[in-house]
This record gives C-alpha cells, sequence and structure tokens, in this order.
C-alpha cells in the first residue's frame, strides 16, 4: 500500500500545470527528433541536457521522460512510412509497417503503433510501481553466461523465422556479426578489419548500419526499379483501426510487456532483444503467418508494445540499482548526477518526491503520446503521397544529415553509402535485413559475455551452462532448432 501512497503523491506532483507543460513539451520534442534517423532519444536527452540547468529536478526529469517515449514513438513513425528505423528499438517495425504503408495501410499501422505503445506503457510503468524492488534483486544475480544464452537464442529465434529459407537468415546474421567484429577488441585493444583505417577503430555505429541497410539499401532498390513500375505516389488508405485490425491486435499489445519489462529491467537489455523475440513470438502464434513479411499487423502491435514496456524496465535497475540498460538511461543517470543526486537503493528514501514524480509522469507521459499521436496518424502517413522519387530522395538526404550527426566526421558518409550497397545486394540475393542488424547490435555483446564466461571457467566450455537460466535458455533454442525437423516427421507419418 505504501507504493500506491507514494504514487498518489505522485500524481499530485506531476499533474500540476507547469509540471504537465513540461511533459507535454517532452513528448513532442521528442517525436519530432525520433523522427529523423540517426537522431534518437539518447542523443536528443543530451542535446537537452544542458538546456535544463535553469529548471528544478523534478520538472527536469519529467520532461525527460517525456522524450524517451516521445523518441520511441518517433523512431517507429519512420520504420513504418519510409522503412527508415529512427532508432534500434524501431527497427523490428519496419519489417511489417512499411509493407502496410505501402499497401495503403499506413494509418492502421501508425494507430497499432500509437496503442501499442500506450499498453506496452502502462503495463510496464504499472509493473515498475509493484516489481521494481524484486526484479531488481533477481536481475543482480543473472550473470555472463545467461546473458550469452540469451543473445543466443535471439540469434536463432530470428533467424529461424525470417527470409526464404534458415540458410539465408543465416548468412544474413553472419554479415552482421562481421560487421560488429570491426574495430578494437574489447578485451584485448587488438585491432579487427579496420584495414588500418583509425575511423574504423572504435566500430560502425549500429546508427550507420541500420539507416544505411534499412534507408539507403531500400532507396537504392526503389530506384533501379522505378523505370519498370512508374512513380505514383503510395495510397494512404482510410485512417483508424477496423474490427478484424483490434481482434488480431489485442494479443499482440498483452503479450508485448510480458517480453519487454524483464529484459528491460535486466541489466545490459534495453529494447533490441525483447523487440526481436516479440516479432519472432508473434509469427509463430499469428494464424495470418502467409501475411508474414507483406504486412502483418501483428508484426507492428507487438514489438511496439514491447519496446515501449522495455523502456519502463530500463527505470527500474536505473533507479534501484543506478545502472543504466540502456543509451537514454545512462543520459539520465548523468542527469541524476549533475544534479548532485545518486540512483540506487537509498533513492526511494531520499528523494521521494522526485522518484514517484517521474514514475507518475511516464504514466502521464503515455497518455499524452497518445492523445497526441493517435490522431495524427493520417496526417503522418500523407507523407506517402510524395511521388516516389522526391520521397526516396528527402529519405537519403535525411538520412545522410542522420548518418553525419552521429559522429560529425564525413567519412561516415562513404561508410553509409557502403553499407547501402550491401543492403541493396541482399535484397537482390533475397537475404533477410534484420538477421544482420540484430548481429551488428549484440554480437559485440555476446562476444564479450562468451568471453567472460569462459575466463571464469578457466576455458572449459562447461561455463557457459553453469546456472539454471541459461539450461533452460538453451533448451528453448533446442526446441526451435528441432521443431521444423519434428514437424516434418510428424507429417511424414501420419502419409
Amino acid at each position: 500500500m505504501d507504493a500506491f501512497t507514494h504514487l498518489l503523491d505522485g500524481f499530485g506532483t506531476a499533474l500540476t500545470p507547469a509540471h504537465l507543460a513540461f511533459a507535454a513539451i517532452g513528448v513532442i520534442l521528442g517525436t519530432a527528433i525520433g523522427v529523423l534517423p540517426g537522431i534518437g532519444p539518447a542523443m536528443a536527452v543530451a542535446l537537452l541536457l544542458p538546456v535544463t540547468y535553469g529548471l528544478d529536478s523534478t520538472a527536469a526529469f519529467i520532461m525527460f521522460a517525456g522524450i524517451y517515449y516521445g523518441g520511441m514513438f518517433g523512431g517507429s513513425t519512420t520504420s513504418i512510412l519510409l522503412n527508415t528505423p529512427g532508432e534500434s528499438a524501431a527497427v523490428v517495425t519496419a519489417i511489417e509497417g512499411n509493407p502496410m504503408a505501402r499497401s495503403g495501410r499506413g494509418p492502421q499501422a501508425l494507430a497499432a503503433a500509437a496503442i501499442g505503445h500506450f499498453v506496452g506503457g502502462m503495463v510496464g510503468t504499472t509493473a515498475l510501481v509493484l516489481l521494481a524492488p524484486a526484479v531488481a534483486s533477481v536481475a543482480v544475480d543473472i550473470g555472463a553466461p545467461d546473458y550469452f544464452a540469451i543473445m543466443v537464442l535471439a540469434f536463432v529465434a530470428v533467424t529461424s523465422v525470417l527470409g526464404a529459407s534458415r540458410l539465408r537468415g543465416l548468412a544474413s546474421l553472419l554479415l552482421g556479426l562481421t560487421l560488429g567484429l570491426v574495430g578494437l577488441d574489447q578485451m584485448t585493444g587488438q585491432s579487427r578489419l579496420t584495414f588500418g583505417t583509425l575511423h574504423l577503430s572504435d566500430g560502425i555505429d549500429v546508427v550507420l548500419v541500420a539507416v544505411g541497410l534499412f534507408a539507403v539499401g531500400e532507396a537504392l532498390w526503389v530506384a533501379a526499379h522505378l523505370r519498370h513500375g512508374g512513380s505514383s505516389p503510395i495510397p494512404v488508405g482510410r485512417p483508424w483501426l477496423s474490427r478484424d485490425d483490434l481482434r488480431r491486435t489485442w494479443k499482440p499489445w498483452l503479450r508485448g510487456p510480458l517480453i519487454g519489462f524483464p529484459f528491460g529491467a535486466v541489466p545490459a537489455g534495453g529494447a533490441e532483444i525483447p523487440t526481436f523475440l516479440s516479432y519472432a513470438t508473434e509469427k509463430r502464434l499469428s494464424k495470418h503467418r502467409d501475411e508474414f513479411g507483406k504486412g502483418a499487423i501483428e508484426g507492428v502491435a507487438g514489438p511496439e508494445s514491447t519496446a515501449s514496456a522495455s523502456a519502463a524496465g530500463t527505470m527500474v535497475t536505473m533507479l534501484t540499482l543506478g545502472l543504466p540498460t540502456t543509451a537514454v538511461a545512462a543520459v539520465m543517470l548523468a542527469a541524476f548526477q549533475q544534479y548532485g543526486i545518486q540512483p540506487g537503493p537509498l533513492l526511494f528514501q531520499r528523494e521521494t518526491d522526485l522518484v514517484w514524480g517521474l514514475i507518475a509522469s511516464l504514466f502521464v507521459g503515455t497518455v499524452l503520446l497518445l492523445l497526441i499521436n493517435l490522431p495524427l496518424a493520417p496526417v503522418w502517413a500523407k507523407l506517402l503521397r510524395i511521388p516516389r522519387p522526391y520521397l526516396y530522395g528527402g529519405i537519403l538526404f535525411f538520412a545522410s544529415v542522420g548518418a553525419y550527426a552521429v559522429g560529425g566526421d564525413p567519412v561516415d558518409l562513404v561508410v553509409l553509402l557502403l553499407i547501402g550497397l550491401l543492403g541493396f545486394a541482399m535484397r537482390r540475393f533475397g537475404l533477410p535485413v534484420l538477421p544482420a542488424i540484430l548481429g551488428v547490435i549484440l554480437g559485440p555483446g555476446a562476444e564479450l559475455q562468451m568471453r567472460r564466461a569462459l575466463q571464469l571457467s578457466d576455458g572449459s566450455l562447461t561455463g557457459l551452462v553453469n546456472s539454471p537460466l541459461a539450461v533452460a535458455v538453451y533448451a528453448v533454442v533446442a526446441v526451435l532448432l528441432a521443431w521444423p525437423l519434428a514437424r516434418r516427421l510428424v507429417r511424414a507419418a501420419r502419409r
């Protein structure tokens, strides 16, 4: 009951006119910045950090929370309409959202994303109130073997459900893992695949890979086929969700938080792994599997709800342990320290008003996000009426601006073009794009956790399976790998 009493006090803080205004400003700024490829919510919070020097800490963090949620939704908007993820958590949304938009169902995809964010945010923030201490205590006990097992599960789950064949999915994953190796070895400092170029010593930024493979690769692919298909605008279609759409989306909306919140609360988690797993889960459970890859609305609703709940989960370890699990959480941790506040087990006792005001503002920001963006779905979708040569020319321009903004180095533009050509080649030969991006995002982390686990066991492979959680995850991996073969054997026996 203490939690609910504090939460009511938090609503009293968050619902003051001034704090409501800061929450609305944060949501609008976050959505606007999230729409720009490469400039995600983390960069938005970092850019606005100096602006808040004159604000009190509660107002500043309420605005930061609005920027976080708004940035995630803005990233999904460009994923759906332009096949250009604004940030890494929105990568999965492009797989089904963009085919929906191209077939005239852009408003439905945007509405499914907005409602998914609302449901995931509300459920995730409620879980934050109820489960923060318990989840934090469990998260502390998760070790390197468990992290590696979870990442292997993400690799297997995504490569097994995407593309025309598992072999092509695996080939795409290997390309991504290779790109993830570029740079300095995190443990020895040895340079790998840098070809003697100092610029590549820090590796290739995930934003460059995502924007290059999705946006630039798609633009080049469309340009190569415009002369065959003409350049007529993409239809916008009618707004709002039909009964059939609601029937297909309500279960993914509710399943998303079950996947997203625990992963968000795990240190070094984030929204990437759970959104990939959510997509794989929805494809397995859907009665419309033949639509996946062509515009299945479940593939938008599930990952978006998952990403929003994961955002709430990241607040658990950031507030209770002082461990940032995402780039945004790391910037917010720096903001706490700027105000002389140290997140950790004693934060809820020392800064009660601030913490519960922040948690209440997450509820307020989620509602504002829905109220602002749901009516705007048809307006956003009208971007698709722009003739395709101008539309994809604009995409290339904003993709280049976003890539340059990541590091401020012109060499990034060359890297972007090369990765875009790779994306074009992958489309030409039927390789799915998502496993490659998954490999870039999770590959370095998987390698680091595997080597840590092997170091702890003096090089013994048993060090990878020395915890109950790791064994359970590998059992799920074995089922995923054996299921197609078992299904074929059962069908053959029935014949």
